[in-house]
């Protein structure tokens, strides 16, 4: 018995739409890693992009439980002296909350060449408008199944 090894014939990329009203940002963004990393299918492997495109349309809705709102922020450096900010999450659900979204999927992600190919398959959109009605995405029940 040999060891199967999916190429570029076997794989059937689908396109799954995620509403992330009233969703756990936590949640959602587990779900939707996995759908990215391809482990929902049966032919997941490692060290392949199996996984399938995601759209997250109402970003803007995500909701945070506890004091995360107040007590989380975002630290970046401009390399210069005295060049570091701190954003609280707060801010910047209210600015820009699609890059939030991207963040903590990006965060449940590998981190290397692999995990740069399968982010560039995830679209998340503030309102519930997108642009991907050709690709016919399919709904994502939030359970997984």
């Amino acid at each position: 018995m040999k060891t199967f090894i999916p190429n570029a014939d076997d794989l059937k990329r689908k396109w799954w739409l995620i509403d992330a009203s009233d969703q756990k940002l936590g949640r959602l963004s587990t779900q939707a890693a996995v759908i990215l990393r391809g482990k929902h299918q049966p032919i997941y492997t490692p060290h392949l992009d199996t996984g399938d495109f995601v759209i997250v349309v109402n970003a803007e809705k995500v909701v945070l439980t506890g004091h995360k709102i107040e007590q989380e922020s975002y630290f970046r450096h401009s390399t210069y002296p005295g060049g570091w900010t701190l954003t609280p999450l707060k801010v910047a659900l209210a600015e820009r909350p699609e890059w939030v979204v991207k963040r903590t999927i990006w965060g449940m992600l590998p981190h290397n060449a692999l995990g740069r190919k399968m982010i560039r398959k995830l679209k998340v959109y503030r309102g519930a408008e997108h642009p991907h009605d050709a690709q016919m995405p399919q709904p994502w029940n939030m359970t997984g199944k």
